[in-house]
């Protein structure tokens, strides 16, 4: 049963036809993807045909993987999706790495770290964060009510959600510090390039958490003109960026006084992680 359809998914176009099919034909029997092969023939429950027939439609449409199944794993745990969140993807990991530094020095100097999640999403970044270090509170923002109302709901799954608190804001207006850690993984993409995205990208992933603008550093601007507001002296900033951004964002950071102090490749070795640290002892 999974070799027709990852054949199926194939000559449709699907880049990881094999996976595809095993995750899509779990989720439709309601097992782990570990009970399926590729020999896999389907559970004669009642209705698992059907479900298994119109997830491999939704697929063959174009709709990404894990936007059929609703959920994806990112660092520890499985993480809701909807239509106003991006989809948690393993570069973001290394962002959670570098941050996860800062928030284990912060604890370690005065007992406690209060972090905001610029842009959170589904919340994967802060949730991951707070799941690692009992001691750290996050802010986490987003313009949009229904992608704070996804974050609410992975943090309650998490265990952490007496320590996330959603609040709706466009980057960082209206925002007060001290903060300890400013974390974010923007809107990078610039406009003109959105049209070339891969299909499954650009018509299912919101327009809104991928246009950076023209040059798609705009995030960057409205994140570095407030950062040295808000983030205490000492803390630090730390952001994800796309391919080439980098001496860019170093440059609009640095003109707002902040100091450069790493960048840390992603899992395919391309720069992909910023930190700079607010002017000061702290």
């Amino acid at each position: 049963m999974l070799r027709p359809a990852a054949a199926r998914l194939r000559a449709g176009g699907a880049a990881t036809p094999d996976l595809d099919a095993r995750l899509l034909l779990a989720e439709a029997a309601g097992l782990p993807a570990s009970e399926m092969h590729r020999h896999a023939r389907l559970p004669s429950s009642p209705g698992v045909a059907e479900r298994f027939e119109q997830f491999l439609e939704r697929r063959l449409a174009g709709e990404p993987v894990h936007r059929i199944l609703g959920r994806r794993a990112f660092y520890a745990h499985d993480f809701l999706l909807s239509p106003d969140t991006l989809e948690p993807r393993p570069d973001t990991e290394i962002l959670v790495d570098e941050a996860s530094e800062a928030v284990a020095a912060s604890i370690e100097a005065t007992g406690r770290c209060v972090f905001a999640d610029i842009g959170t999403g589904t919340g994967a970044i802060a949730v991951s964060l707070l799941a690692l270090h009992e001691a750290a509170i996050a802010i986490a923002t987003d313009i949009s009510e229904a992608a704070l109302a996804t974050a609410r709901r992975n943090a309650e799954a998490a265990g952490v959600a007496q320590r996330l608190l959603p609040v709706r804001l466009d980057y960082l207006a209206g925002l007060a510090g001290p903060l300890d850690l400013l974390v974010s993984n923007p809107p990078y993409i610039p406009h003109h390039d959105i049209a070339s995205l891969a299909r499954e990208v650009r018509e299912h992933d919101p327009l809104r958490a991928l246009d950076g603008g023209a040059d798609g550093l705009n995030a960057y601007r409205a994140i570095a003109q407030s950062a040295a507001r808000v983030v205490r002296a000492g803390g630090e900033v730390i952001v994800e960026f796309g391919i080439g951004q980098g001496p860019s964002i170093e440059e609009i950071f640095g003109n707002e006084g902040l100091l450069f102090l790493r960048t840390a490749k992603d899992l395919g070795g391309k720069d992909r992680v910023l930190r700079f640290r607010s002017p000061g002892r702290g």
